[in-house]
């Protein structure tokens, strides 16, 4: 399938999707410039490209695979690809294994999620058969019983174990639990959510001689976005040239941002898809350039993962930086965002997991010691919080303690769900 070149995507999205040609009706007929197209609204996609009467897709659904995807709004929606549109993006993304870190005849465990139309564990045991290097692929699913997923790891001496964090956290949690480790493993490559540091201390106790690495940057509806960058921050990617086109935008003015170190939204524009356009759609998360000559970018979260408790708006980013400040001996292993609703007000709970061997996680005293120091760090970080509390508008900060596999998690895809809302909606 090859990359087009954007003129001619332009014309032909123009001609055959009645989305993008109302989208784009009030442009001269000869536009060439990315940034003369505006921005693709989310809920209007979303809202052209449905099951039936779509008016995204530029032919009618014939030869196609389609994949569930959450979009960036969070409701599932469908995404689909031609048999070459998916040969592209598997090809491409399999040569970025290389810089996460792949080499010819490593054997690989595939712990993505497969069925109900998700994409991910396809999506990388066929980016590994496509890779430009030799590989053992062991396709063992995120779904299956960890009893029986580490028997296979173990029989098979994998040196590499894919998956996303949570699914590799339970996995280590699982181990430690048992009082195992796999010393046979190299590589962690994670996916799908981004790896914290306490996460990583609790992968370092089951896999003593593994590296965690990004697998790379991309989503079932967006595509390719960026291939890994070798090096210590593993939220460093580089775009997939020629494949795509990853702008960062300023939230106010949506003019691109040239600069390196100053944060936007990333939107992204795929020049090898033609059946379901992606043309300026956001990526749903915010990053920075590093090198903008060299395309390459940081990650810094999701664009819209927060919640507002009350009149106080909070991101999963603020509770994490909180976590890292408090915990310096390393004892919380995963975190989740809870609110909840009683006496007319909403509440804040920090759901914080420990892990299975940790020493003092008996000790209701040092946790409850750790708890106020994470609600200390948040509030300081935070202030709108603290001074809603004192004027009646929301309950105080609480933590609540847990194992990482009480954590909650998506039944489908196996990501950890970073923020919870528990609030009766009726």
């Amino acid at each position: 399938m090859p990359v087009h070149q954007l003129s001619d995507l332009i014309r032909y999205v123009r001609h055959n999707s009645p989305f993008y040609a109302d989208l784009y009706a009030d442009l001269p007929p000869d536009v060439d410039c990315l940034t003369d197209l505006p921005v693709v609204g989310q809920s209007d996609f979303w809202a052209a490209n449905t099951l039936q009467d779509n008016r995204v897709l530029t032919a009618p659904l014939e030869e196609a695979s389609v994949f569930k995807t959450g979009g960036t709004t969070g409701a599932p929606k469908f995404s689909c690809y031609t048999r070459e549109e998916w040969q592209e993006f598997v090809t491409a993304f399999g040569h970025g294994l290389l810089d996460a870190g792949l080499r010819p005849g490593h054997r690989v465990a595939d712990l993505f999620y497969a069925g109900e139309l998700y994409a991910s564990f396809l999506f990388i045991l066929d980016s590994l058969s496509h890779a430009p290097v030799s590989s053992v692929r062991l396709p063992i699913g995120g779904g299956a019983p960890l009893e029986t997923t580490v028997p296979t790891l173990r029989d098979f001496a994998a040196q590499v174990v894919a998956g996303t964090p949570t699914t590799l956290c339970r996995l280590a949690e699982h181990l430690i639990a048992d009082g195992e480790q796999l010393p046979s493993v190299e590589l962690l490559f994670f996916g799908g959510e981004a790896l914290f540091d306490d996460q990583r201390r609790l992968l370092a106790r089951a896999f003593p001689n593994a590296e965690p690495r990004t697998l790379g940057y991309a989503s079932v509806d967006a595509g390719l976005l960026g291939r890994p960058v070798p090096g210590a921050d593993a939220r460093t990617h580089r775009a997939f040239t020629p494949h795509t086109v990853v702008e960062i935008l300023d939230d106010a003015t949506d003019e691109p941002i040239r600069e390196a170190g100053r944060p936007g939204r990333v939107v992204v524009t795929q020049l090898f898809r033609r059946l379901m356009p992606v043309i300026r759609y956001p990526a749903g998360d915010r990053a920075e350039w590093t090198d903008p000559e060299a395309g390459v970018f940081r990650i810094l979260g999701r664009a819209e993962e927060g919640v507002r408790v009350g009149p106080v708006s909070l991101y999963s980013q603020d509770a994490q930086a909180a976590v890292t400040a408090a915990d310096t001996d390393g004892r919380v292993v995963g975190m989740q965002l809870v609110v909840r609703r009683w006496d007319g007000r909403d509440g804040l709970v920090l759901r914080l997991a420990v892990s299975p061997d940790d020493p003092g996680s008996e000790d209701p005293a040092g946790l409850d010691t750790l708890a106020k120091s994470v609600m200390t760090e948040l509030e300081e970080a935070r202030p709108f919080y603290p001074d809603a509390v004192r004027t009646g508008f929301v309950h105080p900060l609480s933590v609540e303690w847990v194992r990482h596999r009480d954590l909650v998690v998506n039944p489908r895809s196996g990501k950890l769900v970073r923020v919870i809302d528990e609030r009766p909606t009726a």
